[in-house]
């Protein structure tokens, strides 16, 4: 069984989304295992822990393992508690003989970022040496800042000892220009490039479905049409007159962020190009609104934060795929297969 460890320099370098690409591109030929020993994303369903990015690929790819065998914490101070350095090592090792069992292939993910983990001895680093796997770094983040993490992560890599396997940079918006720039000083450095992958425009959408279960909001209407993608983002903070002269209220696909007591606002949203209405501070609206929108089957999110929280977690959300999201799972699985070397894996 090849144990593949995939770990990033920064947060949101797209790890959760290549692993999703490297299963979708390999599952046809080989049997696929996942866990994510260190989570950093709770999600509480069905009575049990999981973390976000573990009960997605369980969930699109139809994985069988139990929470406890995926994910091992999600905090420091329950991880310290509990274990040593011995102890943590023998748990991944438990854990990998489960779900690794009749798998051909092991992705483990990493926290975060590289040292996500360290102090509890659960940071990719450590995991790879404990389970002897090859370690991949996703790079992410300008072409500038790519070479600067790679011509600094080199050195550091080469004294832990561990099995480099190479990089994929992520997310690169002209990659003939990044390869004609930058290819040349990153080969001289003697690191091996998996792949680049172009930036895709597509996987940067957010879908309705997706934002009610990271939020964990309630569905007042709308709900066969959650697979609605989101192009635009739109915060209801203005009365309705104001937000029409606004040119960003014209755009298509919008999501709009808005208060439940503001009707001037969702009758707008209904009336437009609008892909979503979530409701804030948990303010229901009158039930004449509630049956317009599912009239014109447009979802109708309830949240108990207020705008300004909402639209910060938005804002900061990785766009990743829900089950639903068939077409943004064959587009990733399409650029893990033109543009990264699996067969060096």
């Amino acid at each position: 069984m090849d144990k593949i460890i995939v770990a990033s320099m920064r947060k949101s370098a797209g790890k959760t989304s290549l692993i999703m690409g490297l299963i979708q591109a390999m599952a046809q030929q080989k049997t696929i295992g996942y866990m994510k020993p260190f989570g950093d994303r709770l999600l509480y369903r069905k009575k049990r822990l999981w973390d976000y990015d573990s009960a997605l690929i369980a969930n699109v790819f139809g994985l069988k393992e139990a929470p406890e065998n995926i994910t091992i914490a999600f905090e420091h101070s329950k991880i310290r508690y509990m274990y040593d350095k011995e102890s943590t090592k023998k748990k991944v090792l438990d854990m990998v003989a489960k779900t690794g069992q009749e798998k051909d292939i092991l992705f483990i993910e990493g926290g975060k970022d590289l040292t996500y983990g360290t102090s509890v001895y659960l940071d990719p680093v450590s995991v790879t040496r404990y389970v002897d796997g090859k370690l991949i770094l996703v790079m992410s983040g300008s072409d500038d800042a790519v070479v600067d993490d790679i011509t600094f992560m080199k050195p550091y890599i080469q004294m832990t000892g561990v099995n480099l396997a190479g990089v994929i940079i992520n997310k690169v918006h002209d990659t003939k220009e990044f390869s004609d720039l930058y290819m040349e000083r990153i080969t001289e450095m003697d690191i091996p490039v998996l792949g680049v992958i172009p930036y895709e425009t597509e996987l940067s959408y957010l879908s309705v479905g997706y934002l009610s279960e990271f939020l964990f909001a309630k569905v007042l209407a709308g709900e066969n049409a959650l697979n609605n993608v989101v192009k635009n983002i739109f915060v209801g903070a203005l009365s309705a007159n104001v937000a029409l002269r606004n040119p960003l209220f014209a755009k298509e696909a919008k999501l709009i962020i808005t208060g439940g007591d503001r009707v001037d606002m969702i009758l707008a949203a209904l009336e437009s190009d609008t892909a979503g209405i979530i409701l804030t501070n948990n303010v229901l609206p009158p039930s004449g609104i509630i049956s317009k929108a599912a009239n014109r089957n447009i979802p109708l999110l309830l949240v108990s934060a207020d705008t300004f929280q909402t639209a910060n977690q938005i804002y900061n959300l990785e766009p990743l795929p829900t089950k639903e999201d068939t077409e943004k799972i064959e587009i990733l699985g399409k650029a893990i297969a033109e543009h990264v070397s699996i067969d060096a894996l």
